[in-house]
């Protein structure tokens, strides 16, 4: 078409197809603009088996296009299936979608079901995790697990990412097993389910974007998608941990000490042992608020402050107070104490009291 000069670039007649395009704006054949390409479409087809993977048989074999629907598009195969293998089998409109899908570096998983005449052990299936060696061709990690078994026949399930040509079947019979029947189950997450054999059915659009969205977070790089997942998972264990540890420690922060602006409480300057501090305490600046806890202050001769004070006093070795029993005022200015009652003992170690 570009020899014979029908296609034409923003007017410009091509006389080569050595021409990059970042879109098909200005792209005409004949004169007519040349339509943008259609979103992908991607099919789920219930293979039966003896049909090929193919479009044309030389030997005259029929092909999954001869049973296929004539009102489908264009449709390429994603991946192929031998002509006894029967099971899921993509058919997509787009051939970059289909490339994605078949490269090993992708990782998308494929799942069959294999039934196997000969005797095996789930451990022996087990070490196909490692990946096995047959005939010079190294195969990657097979999860394969047995589900049962019916007389002298075995049914194995197979798990694997890489799909290369007859794996499943080669892998098994290099255990000393021959498959009569292998099924296609799912291809990344689309699975066969209940559908009938022979029957056609389209991914819904927004699946597949969703789907391609994944495999292209999967081309960049397994690692960083895995950090993105472990970052928020990380930092809720730690959350979880600070509020596990938070009940322990959240009583002991009101028993912080006392800034420099205020004098330490009774309860502050009698420590543990009933010994007092060797600095005395200073005269505190009146507080607005009216605490109770600190002497000298507007709110220390409300009731309330004696219950706490009769508490400390108790946890000193000193027998508690009663309201009968209330100390002396002190001659000192800034530190009066309500009248009446027995004078206070000097405290141990503390001196006596001016």
């Amino acid at each position: 078409m570009i020899a014979e000069g029908r296609v034409a670039l923003d007017g410009k007649i091509l006389d080569t197809p050595a021409t990059l395009l970042k879109s098909l704006h200005g792209v005409t054949v004949d004169g007519q603009p040349v339509q943008a390409a259609a979103p992908a479409r991607l099919f789920v087809y219930h293979k039966p088996s003896g049909l090929l993977v193919t479009e044309r048989d030389p030997k005259g074999r029929p092909t999954i296009y001869d049973k296929l629907p004539k009102d489908l598009p264009r449709v390429m195969p994603v991946g192929r299936l031998d002509l006894n293998t029967e099971g899921l089998l993509l058919l997509t409109t787009d051939g970059e979608l289909k490339r994605q899908l078949e490269l090993p570096s992708t990782g998308v998983e494929r799942v069959y079901r294999a039934r196997a005449y000969g005797q095996v052990t789930q451990a022996q299936l087990e070490e196909l995790i490692e990946g096995v060696e047959i005939d010079g061709v190294r195969y990657g990690q097979i999860d394969a697990n047995l589900e049962r078994r019916t007389g002298a026949n075995v049914w194995i399930e197979v798990r694997l990412t890489e799909g290369k040509n007859r794996e499943v079947r080669r892998v098994l019979e290099h255990l000393g097993l021959k498959v009569s029947r292998l099924i296609r189950l799912a291809y990344g997450p689309f699975v066969l389910g209940d559908m009938p054999v022979g029957e056609v059915g389209e991914i819904r659009q927004h699946d597949l974007v969703a789907f391609r969205k994944s495999l292209s977070g999967k081309k960049r790089g397994d690692e960083s998608a895995a950090t993105v997942e472990a970052g928020p998972r990380k930092r809720r264990d730690r959350e979880a941990d600070s509020s596990e540890d938070a009940p322990a420690t959240k009583p002991r922060r009101p028993r912080a000490p006392a800034t420099r602006s205020q004098s330490p409480r009774p309860r502050r300057a009698d420590g543990p042992s009933g010994e007092a501090p060797e600095r005395k305490a200073r005269p505190a600046r009146p507080n607005r608020s009216g605490d109770t806890g600190s002497p000298g202050k507007p709110g220390a001769q409300h009731g309330r402050a004696r219950p706490q004070k009769a508490r400390d006093d108790s946890a000193a070795g000193e027998a508690p107070r009663g309201r009968s029993g209330q100390r002396p005022r002190s001659d000192r200015p800034g530190n009066a104490r309500p009248t009446g009652g027995k004078p206070r003992s000097p405290r141990p170690g503390g001196g006596k009291r001016k």
